[in-house]
């Protein structure tokens, strides 16, 4: 009786035993697949909503301004300067100027213009200087969310945000925050504050002259200069002039 007893206990214990499965292979790498799903989407919604968010509201400040800001600090103590400003109260020769110099065909393209991208592309193939192919959509993306770098992570957030502003906000709303996030000078940013800054002017008030001067310097304000005009900086404000003539003035803007 009592070997009987032992067989039928043991006999238990060891189809217990049988029937516990050792944890699946790779079942860790499936967890950080399912995390890094959620992460991706939980991105994905995050950007989305801060995008619609800030379509509708004054722009306290951007990515690059609190970089910015910081390195001032951190130097001498200084602060940026920045106003925000909306599109009625800018200069409509403000508006053209930046467009005129940066992205003529702003109004036509979705965020990315492929006919400057190829000719980038056969320059750097015919050996020629490059310049850069950014549009407007391309630098709002930048300046706001993202940090200064030519990195592949930089310009894959960068096109992603560019996409999201091209679907949720009007071109009007999108060159309206370029104009006010720009940088025309050294931790001076917006064309409000350059105005003021620069020519003892609010930006409603700019002239053709003044705004292409200001439009000259965007492709490195921290080398060219809107007080301290080098030749190139005066030589590219003619042609921006010249450019602004041909666009057909700001009735260009009525595309927007």
């Amino acid at each position: 009786m009592g070997n009987f007893l032992k067989e039928r206990l043991f006999g238990r214990l060891f189809r217990f035993k049988t029937t516990i499965r050792p944890p699946p292979r790779h079942s860790w790498l499936r967890r950080i697949g399912r995390g890094l799903w959620w992460l991706l989407w939980g991105f994905v919604l995050i950007s989305l909503a801060l995008v619609l968010i800030l379509r509708w509201i004054p722009l306290p400040t951007s990515s690059i301004m609190v970089q910015e800001g910081l390195r001032a600090a951190w130097a001498d103590g200084t602060t940026v300067r920045y106003r925000w400003m909306p599109y009625e109260q800018i200069s409509p020769t403000a508006a053209l100027a930046v467009m005129a110099a940066e992205d003529q065909r702003f109004p036509d393209h979705y965020g990315f213009d492929f006919i400057e991208i190829q000719q980038v592309l056969d320059d750097f193939e015919a050996g020629r200087s490059v310049r850069g192919a950014s549009t407007i959509s391309q630098q709002v993306a930048k300046n706001l969310f993202l940090w200064s770098g030519r990195d592949w992570i930089r310009k894959g957030l960068e096109a992603w945000f560019t996409v999201l502003l091209e679907l949720c906000w009007p071109k009007q709303r999108i060159l309206e925050v370029y104009l006010n996030i720009a940088e025309f000078g050294e931790y001076t940013f917006g064309v409000e504050a350059a105005s003021q800054r620069f020519f003892n002017k609010p930006a409603a008030r700019l002239s053709t002259r003044e705004a292409a001067r200001l439009a000259a310097v965007l492709p490195n304000p921290q080398r060219y200069r809107v007080d301290q005009p080098s030749a190139y900086v005066l030589k590219r404000q003619r042609w921006i002039e010249q450019q602004m003539r041909q666009l057909g003035g700001t009735a260009f803007l009525e595309r927007l």
